[in-house]
């Protein structure tokens, strides 16, 4: 028998703190929803202490999710236990994940705090996460830049103190997957009592080598591993958890281990992480990307048809592509279209909620000829959005001639009232925008524009995103439409909502 390898998904925590990736408590529910269908054993829902958002976003999960534990991250701090702890209340399986730096660099220059008093802290911090739940996690932050005796003693010092995980952060991507590899190995060989937690790989992406780290330490020991979808997270994001779950489960001839997921969601959660946030899957990312099952070179094609191993090392179908993307048109009922998003992983919390995707879907098919999967993700993406819009999109017109100014008038809903408002610039876009700046009276400013076709074909739904900062924070939006310039601005529109719904969060790092 193999060993059981933990899967931590910290996508709502860790994931959210890329850049204009904030989530509302409903989205965050959305994709927890979809992680415990794939048997995510634990999911990191957050850091309670950071926002009255982040605690209800906590609480939120914990209420709803059954059947994965609901962990929150807390600082070595006891107001950041307690606020953990109130959370997690209602979880039916509830963990505590608590952490303080361990690298000289930041004991010195960001604690200013002592080893000793470090061990102490850190001891505190886990006794006192005790009196919430039996299920307490520490992490050493910045533990591959930290010194390994004093890793051997903290260590040893939380579990007698009662930590039943030890989770050890690369916190800024700096090892190499063999000197990491030996670290986890080295600390379960030298602290005494290691048999009595389980050792954890938290892992970034700043060198490339989150998922190789994260291989290194299962390899050498570690039974849990922390990762997001599609890899997201701050700077170069973290370790992909499609990546891992795939790689332990097509090399066992290597692990000796193995996880619960349910493979065949895995493209599902991208897609849904992928349009809450904003964050577009490249074309060429492993697993989930639209190319990592195709083959355009002659001598690959010959060999695929001929036995599909000679060049795939994974069924599409176990992850959860569908070779037969068409699935509904306009004439399909209402009962063959929540039969197949259901199929997809999309799930409805009441009928309105389904009567208005339905109906989104009736306009698409009067547009498009041919309806598929990728659609209708996007689709109920859209209608689920936002969590309380104060923007509403009503109607759009736009004037385009070569070598004029091009004209653009916005009708809103701004709070229950319709304003229009008309501009002329350079390009229809820019005019859109214009426009809607000028209705809602706000200062941003646009950091990123970018367009995509959601599947192929003139008739394509166009997919866009944007980036705006304001007053310092970052947001993303996206919009969809087969009209390019409508779904620009439904994705300016989305940010903005986010916007005016934005609360001041604390984000810690491990």
């Amino acid at each position: 028998m193999s060993d059981k390898l933990i899967i931590f998904d910290t996508t709502l925590r860790d994931g959210e703190q890329s850049p204009g990736a904030s989530m509302t408590k409903d989205e965050k529910v959305r994709i927890a929803k979809v992680l415990e269908k794939m048997h995510v054993d634990v999911i990191e829902a957050g850091f309670a202490i950071a926002s009255v958002g982040d605690f209800e976003a906590v609480k939120a999960v914990a209420n709803t999710i059954k059947d994965s534990t609901i962990c929150s991250l807390a600082r070595a701090l006891d107001k950041d236990i307690d606020r953990a702890g109130e959370a997690l209340k209602g979880a039916n399986s509830a963990r505590i994940h608590t952490f303080i730096a361990t690298s000289d660099i930041h004991m010195k220059m960001k604690l200013h705090m002592t080893p000793d008093q470090v061990v102490e802290q850190a001891v505190r911090s886990v006794k006192r996460a005790r009196q919430y739940t039996n299920d307490v996690e520490f992490s050493p932050e910045d533990a591959g830049r930290s010194d390994e005796d004093f890793l051997c003693r903290i260590i040893e010092a939380t579990i007698a103190a009662g930590a039943t995980t030890i989770n050890i952060p690369d916190t800024v991507g700096y090892n190499l997957p063999h000197q990491f590899g030996a670290t986890i190995k080295s600390l379960i060989e030298r602290v005494p009592n290691s048999d009595q937690a389980i050792f954890s790989a938290h892992c970034h992406n700043d060198l490339g080598l989150a998922v190789a780290n994260s291989l290194s330490a299962v390899l050498n020991g570690a039974r849990q591993v922390e990762c997001t979808i599609n890899g997201l997270g701050e700077r170069a994001g973290n370790t992909a958890l499609e990546e891992v779950v795939m790689a332990v489960r097509t090399r066992q001839d290597e692990f000796d281990c193995d996880t619960d997921i349910d493979t065949t969601h895995i493209l599902s959660a991208s897609r849904l992480v992928s349009s809450v946030t904003g964050f577009i899957v490249q074309p060429n990312k492993a697993i989930v990307g639209a190319n990592a099952f195709a083959h355009e070179a002659g001598i690959h094609q010959d060999g695929v048809l001929k036995h599909r191993e000679t060049y795939e090392i994974m069924r599409a179908e176990d992850v959860g592509w569908n070779a037969n993307k068409l699935v509904l048109g306009k004439h399909s009922g209402r009962n063959a279209f929540k039969a197949r998003l259901i199929e997809l992983g999309v799930e409805f919390d009441s009928e309105e909620s389904l009567n208005d995707a339905f109906r989104r879907f009736k306009e698409l098919a009067d547009k498009k000829h041919e309806i598929f999967d990728e659609d209708l993700q996007a689709l109920v993406s859209e209608t689920q959005i936002v969590e309380s819009e104060h923007i509403k999109f009503v109607s759009l017109k736009v004037i385009s001639e070569t070598g004029e100014k091009n004209s653009a008038t916005v009708t809103l809903n701004i709070d229950g009232e319709e304003k229009s408002m008309t501009t002329e610039t350079s390009g229809s876009v820019d005019a859109t925008f214009s426009a809607i700046n000028q209705l809602l009276n706000m200062q941003v400013n646009l950091q990123l524009y970018s367009v995509s076709n959601v599947t192929q074909g003139t008739d394509a739904l166009g997919e866009v995103s944007v980036r705006l900062e304001h007053e310092g924070r970052i947001i993303n939006g996206q919009g969809t439409d087969t009209d390019i310039i409508s779904a620009s601005a439904k994705a300016y529109i989305h940010a903005l909502n986010k916007v005016l719904a934005a609360t001041n969060r604390a984000h810690p790092q491990i």
